[in-house]
């Protein structure tokens, strides 16, 4: 399983950084993604990392996804981060290398995920 850290309190504008560790070889031949939901909210699509790198549009330019094959390590930048950025954070991992950008946006897709971890961004 996986199991996302990082998270915290801030205030706005700040930066984070998450780390999850991911199965042995999602992240240097599979998928891998972040995906977030706020008290109330569905889980949404933030970034993946696989063929490409895919960001939803409310954090493209301000956060960064990476990978660490050899460390079986995944990464989520977040500069410049907002209330509105205020959830639960998980990072979720396949076996799979996905083909379509629709794909890596699904939850649904992703076999392996993590526990969450909780990110609140003051105003």
């Amino acid at each position: 399983q996986l199991q996302a850290s990082g998270g915290g309190l801030v205030q706005t504008g700040v930066s984070l950084k998450l780390v999850c560790v991911a199965p042995a070889g999602t992240v240097s031949r599979g998928t891998v993604g972040w995906f977030r939901q706020a008290p109330g909210r569905e889980r949404e699509f933030v970034a993946a990392w696989g063929r490409g790198t895919y960001y939803a549009d409310s954090v493209k330019g301000r956060f960064t996804c990476s990978g660490d094959g050899a460390r079986n390590t995944m990464y989520l930048q977040m500069n410049s981060l907002k209330p509105e950025d205020t959830a639960v954070y998980y990072c979720a991992a396949d076996d799979r290398t996905f083909r379509t950008r629709y794909a890596y946006s699904q939850a649904s897709e992703y076999y392996y995920w993590g526990q969450g971890t909780l990110v609140t961004v003051s105003s």
